[in-house]
C-alpha cells in the first residue's frame, strides 16, 4: 500500500501561491479594471486555496485560474445594475451581425496592443463572461477548450463570448482615445507643477474620488517638503484633489500601462507610485495611486 504524500505545510503552500500571484493579478486586473478589486479577488483565491486540499489538486496554475476567473465573475456580477442577458442564452447559440466577424493575424497584433484600452473604454459594456473568454484567450493565449470550463459554457459558446466582446472592441479608436488621455494627463500634470488651480479645476470632475494605497501615503508624507502631493486614504471633490497637487507633482510623468495611458512618480529611472487614471469623458473622474511593491511588480509599466 503506497502511503500518501505528506500534507504540504502552510508556508509550503503560501510560496507555491504567491508563485502565481503576478499571474492571478494580470488576469482580475485586465477583467475587473481595478488593481483594487484585483488585489481582492487574488486574496480570495488565497483564502479558497486555504480550505483545500491540495494534495487533491492536479494542476495548481489551472485550479488557481479557475477560482480567480469566477471570483472575478462573481464580483462584476454583485456589481452590476443590470442583469447580463447574454449569460441566459443557449450555450451553442450563434449571435448574429458584429459577433460574427472573424479577425486575422494583423487584427490579432492590433488587439494585442490596444486591448487595454479599448477595455477601458468599453469595459461597462461588456458581460462578466465576455470580459473573460476575451480576456484569457486574447492576453493569457488560453485555448477556448481551456477557457469552457472557466466561463461553464461549451468551447463554441466561449469562442462567441470572446468574439462578441471583440466586436465591441473594433468599435473603439484607440489611437484618438490615447491621445486624447494621454493630452489631458499631460495637461493635469503641467496645472500641477505650475500651481494652476483652475487648470486643473478644468480638468478634473466635481465629484472626482482620490483614493491612495498605505505605502503612497507613506512615501508622500516622506516627500511632502519636497514637493510630493499632500494625499490621504481618500479625498473627494474636484476642489480638494486640485488642493492635493496644486503646485505639486514635480517629479511625476506620463506612462503607458499596458497600453493605457496614466501616471507616476519616477527617481532615478524607477516608478515609485501609479496613478491609475479613470476618465469620464475627457475630465479625471478617479485616481487610484499605487506604490505597493507586490502590485507594482505586476502591472505592465511602460516609460
Amino acid at each position: 500500500m503506497v502511503p500518501e504524500p505528506p500534507a504540504p505545510t502552510l508556508d509550503d503552500v503560501a510560496a507555491r501561491f504567491e508563485s502565481h500571484r503576478p499571474r492571478l493579478h494580470a488576469i482580475a486586473f485586465r477583467t475587473l479594471g481595478s488593481v483594487w478589486t484585483a488585489d481582492d479577488a487574488v486574496q480570495e483565491a488565497w483564502i479558497r486555496l486555504q480550505r483545500t486540499d491540495v494534495n487533491q489538486i492536479e494542476n495548481l496554475e489551472a485550479w488557481l485560474t479557475t477560482v480567480v476567473s469566477r471570483i472575478c465573475v462573481d464580483m462584476i456580477r454583485h456589481s452590476a445594475t443590470r442583469r447580463e442577458e447574454l449569460e441566459e442564452q443557449n450555450d451553442e447559440a450563434v449571435p448574429s451581425g458584429l459577433a460574427n466577424v472573424e479577425h486575422g493575424p494583423a487584427e490579432d497584433a492590433l488587439l494585442s496592443d490596444d486591448l487595454a484600452l479599448a477595455m477601458d473604454v468599453v469595459l461597462e459594456t461588456l458581460g462578466p463572461l465576455e470580459r473573460l473568454a476575451l480576456v484569457l484567450h486574447d492576453v493569457f493565449a488560453l485555448s477556448f477548450d481551456d477557457i469552457a470550463p472557466i466561463v461553464e459554457r461549451s468551447p463554441a459558446a466561449a469562442r462567441q463570448l470572446a468574439s462578441r466582446a471583440r466586436a465591441r472592441l473594433r468599435t473603439v479608436d484607440v489611437n484618438a482615445v490615447r491621445e486624447r488621455r494621454a493630452a489631458a494627463i499631460e495637461a493635469f500634470l503641467s496645472a500641477a507643477r505650475e500651481g494652476d488651480f483652475g487648470g486643473l479645476l478644468q480638468l478634473l470632475d466635481p465629484e472626482i474620488e482620490l483614493n491612495s494605497d498605505s505605502a503612497a501615503l507613506e512615501l508622500a508624507a516622506a516627500g511632502a517638503e519636497y514637493g510630493a502631493p499632500l494625499l490621504d486614504r481618500t479625498i473627494r471633490g474636484g476642489d480638494a484633489v486640485a488642493k492635493v497637487f496644486a503646485g505639486r507633482a514635480e517629479l511625476t510623468r506620463l506612462i503607458s500601462l499596458g497600453g493605457v495611458p496614466a501616471a507616476a512618480y519616477v527617481d532615478d529611472g524607477t516608478a515609485h507610485a501609479l496613478y491609475l487614471i479613470t476618465f469620464d469623458g475627457d475630465r479625471i473622474a478617479r485616481l487610484d495611486v499605487v506604490a505597493d511593491a507586490a502590485l507594482l511588480a505586476g502591472l505592465p509599466v511602460a516609460f
